[in-house]
């Protein structure tokens, strides 16, 4: 091989190194972003497990029968019906 074709190569294979290098560097770099997204998402998602026991705590609150119960004789003054006062309904 003439020194011509021998330089020739060196450079063809060291443009196919330097290629490799910033394919490399972008693939970490890729993969950084990707891992930083995915961090984001699961803190996400824990935060949003923490307001969903939340609200499921204050569902089961709001919805408890003795507080129903209270907010009926309280506010509407509603009393359980005496015996005398239930009417039973024969249905055929």
């Amino acid at each position: 091989m003439t020194d011509q074709g021998l330089a020739g190569m060196s450079l063809f294979f060291l443009l196919l190194v330097m290629l490799s290098a910033m394919a490399v560097v972008y693939v970490k770099y890729d993969a950084r972003l990707k891992f930083n997204q995915l961090q984001k998402e699961l803190r996400e998602q824990d935060r949003l497990g923490v307001e969903w026991s939340r609200l499921q705590l204050e569902k089961n609150t709001w919805s408890s029968n003795s507080r129903i119960e209270k907010l009926a004789r309280t506010k509407l003054n509603l009393q359980t019906p005496k015996p005398e006062q239930i009417v039973y309904i024969k249905v055929k």
